[in-house]
């Protein structure tokens, strides 16, 4: 995607910077040391030992999830294969992780196994790759550009689809219980609040480079390059959760502040069908603005 910069309403499209980062060991470092500010995720390490070979960068997200991030100075064939055999030793190995949580972030992080993921990111993929991490979960790719005047861009290349629903002909009750897409998830409440969900989701995903992340046990959640707010889905109401205790734009004081819960999310509103859809969105705007 060509970047332009706007100097007295003129547009200059800014050039590539061909090499972006001298080598790997540069791209990596720096990632490393603006990792939540990119990505959303908290650094726990990098260059860690496994039993064959080292992670680029542990991190853990909003979520208190795991996340391995692979990184490669241009195209490179091998990398999908790397990052699935260092998740596959994690997930054999989550005593690893935990510690080093404990270490760097503190005891009261408790490290969440439900949704552990790989970020692979370069500068390109080839086709065989984009192909092939379709067939794979849990594994998202991700580009970099480094124009002139050192803007670094981010795309997302691919992200993993919620897992579909199996055929309503046979699933086991252990199939259904692994599937928490978001027809699963409305099924929880009641048809109002499905109703003014869905109206107020419609306005959520029309703000710019949102992503909306389902296939999670608890919730819906919805992110830039970090999460603004969840859904998590009741009998006759939605918990909505946001990024901040208090907002200026609160003014009938809905939200509730839960930074005694240590979560990633530091305020709650309970939403019911009493609840003004607009005035919801205005409280989501500002959580996501705060992520930008």
């Amino acid at each position: 995607m060509p970047i332009f910069r706007i100097h007295i309403q003129k547009a200059q499209q800014l050039g590539l910077k061909k090499d972006g980062f001298g080598d790997e060991a540069e791209l990596r470092d720096f990632f490393a040391q603006n990792l939540e500010e990119i990505l959303g995720v908290r650094f726990v390490a990098k260059e860690y030992q496994t039993t064959d070979g080292r992670i680029d960068t542990l991190g853990i997200d909003e979520n208190n999830s795991p996340v391995i991030i692979e990184y490669k100075w241009k195209e490179n064939e091998e990398v999908l294969a790397q990052g699935l055999f260092y998740f596959d030793w994690l997930l054999k190995n989550k005593n690893h992780l935990e510690l080093l949580v404990e270490n760097r972030l503190g005891k009261s992080i408790v490290v969440n196994w439900e949704q552990p993921r790989v970020v692979l990111i370069a500068q390109g993929f080839s086709r065989y790759i984009k192909a092939a991490v379709q067939r794979v979960r849990n594994v998202e790719l991700k580009t970099y550009a480094v124009y002139e005047g050192n803007i670094l861009h981010i795309e997302n290349e691919y992200s993993p689809l919620p897992e579909k629903p199996f055929p309503p002909n046979k699933p086991s009750k252990r199939e259904e219980e692994l599937t928490y897409d978001l027809k699963h998830h409305l099924s929880i409440t009641t048809p109002e609040m499905r109703k003014l969900f869905n109206e107020l989701r419609d306005k959520i995903l029309q703000l710019p480079s949102v992503e909306e992340r389902q296939g999670q046990k608890t919730g819906v959640t919805y992110r830039t390059t970090k999460s603004f707010t969840r859904f998590e889905f009741r009998k006759t109401w939605i918990q909505l959760l946001l990024r901040e205790p208090k907002y200026p734009e609160d003014t009938a004081g809905l939200v509730k502040d839960i930074t005694s819960n240590e979560w990633g999310y530091l305020g709650m509103v309970k939403f019911t069908g009493e609840t003004d859809v607009n005035y919801l969105l205005n409280l989501i705007k500002a959580s996501y603005n705060s992520t930008l």
